[in-house]
């Protein structure tokens, strides 16, 4: 079982929307969600809130006056702003949508979208800051032309590190597809940026596409897009994340969410470049390279009847495994020092020492959740501890493999019913896990989901078939 390690810190994000009632609609669902939400009216606003408030998710939209939200992008390119970008747009062209990838934005919206989509982006993109951050990415000392694998270092001396960073630069100047394995939390979106950046189509964009975020109706249309008319809602073209890649890179991220009707279609991709849109006739040419990853045994998948051999064989043309952190614990002190003081920056104070018995204790955990638990961690010593010495009194509690939601000693009505006992199923004991991970959060599922270590998609069919009704609210166009 995935331990609930957590962030201590509440996420902060920026709506930024010149139509009033669109930007009160979606900071009062963020706000609901669980983040704390500062709204403007305009990018040259949202430009001057940054000066004094750091936010790590920006939802802006298009079209805007003045400044629209491609200048926006511009300028915030210009700034050392550690944020994701979410582009709100009613207006989506091919041409906006490669800008807007191109310029450092996560992902796009359009409207009309429900309260459950915009929650589950935004997670999707603090996600992704979390994920760069927790894989100690961090400038090189001297920054090496573009196109070199230096140009985004993983901290680690280790030797499996070494052997990873020579597969890299092995693998990075080719255009071969490349299947990324590892456990969940060590890196594996890290060592795909990596490749990217090493390779000849660093200049273009390196579009992310997660997997198990999406049901297989909506899958397709993310991924090859859709024309107007094509299924109920879409009222607008879409433009697909191979087509947004093109000339660049596609990364799908958790490769065996995908079901097998669409597995037929990625294949042809990979193996011809080409594709229709959902509803059209029309064949697309692309020039990408496809980058996977996944936390399970793909080949495994393959015997199950769950994933197709001929593509398997396609993917895993060059195999990279990322190790686990239980594997390279000499790197453990090193990361600790950074996640120190990256937290102490962020939190605007010094940097705590950390006594030799607690560093040790850190040594010698086994970490299923990686380098991310180690992260959340430490980000939660050092708002807990302060300027105080780390200790391994401190650490102790948050280090079991599985702690308990409620402890014995609990008599509450939620106890009683929550407390596992001999002879309960695992069905039974799955369901009360997600409850009252899901009652811990508020009812907010995508923070229920990062917790319990599944994709946002697996935890919303769950919950349906617990009898859980799915939210309502959705955003319209603006006019």
């Amino acid at each position: 079982m995935t331990p609930l390690h957590t962030s201590t810190t509440v996420s902060r994000v920026l709506v930024v929307d010149d139509h009033a009632s669109a930007r009160e609609s979606m900071a009062d669902v963020l706000r609901h969600a669980g983040h704390a939400v500062q709204c403007c009216s305009s990018a040259v606003e949202a430009l001057q809130q940054l000066e004094r408030w750091s936010a790590d998710v920006i939802v802006t939209d298009l079209k805007m006056p003045g400044m629209n939200g491609l200048e926006f992008l511009r300028a915030l390119s210009e700034r050392t702003i550690d944020a994701q970008i979410v582009m709100v747009t009613a207006h989506a062209t091919v041409a906006s949508a490669v800008d807007a990838m191109r310029l450092g934005a996560f992902d796009y919206i359009e409207k009309p979208f429900g309260a459950d989509q915009l929650e589950q982006l935004v997670a999707r993109a603090l996600q992704h800051g979390e994920q760069a951050r927790s894989c100690a990415a961090v400038p090189a000392p001297q920054a090496p032309p573009r196109g070199t694998c230096d140009q985004v270092t993983m901290i680690g001396t280790s030797p499996a590190m070494t052997t990873l960073r020579q597969r890299i630069q092995q693998v990075a100047p080719t255009d071969e597809t490349v299947l990324i394995t590892g456990e969940s939390g060590t890196g594996k979106e890290l060592v795909a940026r990596n490749i990217h950046l090493a390779s000849r189509r660093a200049q273009a964009a390196l579009v992310s596409f997660n997997c198990p975020a999406l049901s297989p109706q909506l899958m397709e249309s993310e991924l090859f897009g859709h024309e107007r008319g094509a299924f109920t809602g879409a009222d607008a073209p879409r433009v697909g994340r191979f087509e947004l890649a093109d000339r660049g890179t596609v990364l799908l991220d958790e490769i065996t969410e995908i079901e097998l009707p669409l597995q037929a279609k990625l294949l042809r991709v990979l193996q011809e470049q080409s594709f229709e849109r959902v509803g059209s006739s029309v064949t697309q040419h692309v020039d990408v390279r496809v980058l996977v990853t996944t936390n399970r045994d793909l080949y495994t998948e393959v015997k199950a009847g769950r994933f197709r051999q001929d593509l398997y064989f396609r993917l895993a043309v060059v195999p990279i495994q990322v190790p686990p952190l239980r594997q390279r614990r000499e790197d453990i002190p090193q990361l600790v020092e950074y996640f120190l003081d990256r937290a102490a920056r962020r939190l605007e104070q010094p940097v705590p020492p950390v006594h030799p018995s607690a560093l040790h204790m850190l040594v010698q955990h086994h970490w299923p959740g990686n380098v991310r638990e180690l992260e959340n961690i430490i980000t939660r010593a050092s708002v807990l501890c302060g300027e105080n010495p780390v200790t391994a009194e401190q650490l102790r509690p948050w280090l079991l493999d599985a702690p308990p939601l409620l402890t014995e000693d609990d008599d509450s009505p939620a106890a009683r019913e929550a407390l596992i006992r001999v002879g309960t199923s695992l069905q039974d004991m799955e369901r009360r896990l997600i409850e009252a991970t899901l009652e811990h959060y508020q009812g907010h599922r995508a923070k229920t989901a990062q917790a319990l270590g599944i994709g946002i998609r697996t935890l919303a069919n769950k919950l349906r078939s617990y009898g859980y009704a799915p939210r309502e609210k959705s955003f319209l166009r603006a006019a």
